[in-house]
């Protein structure tokens, strides 16, 4: 019985060391999308900008 609690420690902290790089990676790829948002201009003002006055 002296051997469940290593155990139990173990995969607990298998898992918070996932959740860790789960949070990191997530933290980054977010941070990614929004510098790409911010070097891109957004399609649909360049399309309607493009296509002026339909009369």
């Amino acid at each position: 019985m002296g051997n469940k609690p290593d155990i139990i420690r173990a995969i607990v902290l298998i898992f918070a060391v996932g959740l860790a790089i789960t949070g990191f990676t997530s933290i980054q790829a977010s941070e990614d999308k929004r510098a790409d948002r911010a070097a891109a201009p957004a399609v649909g003002f360049i399309q309607s900008a493009n296509q002026g006055l339909n009369r």
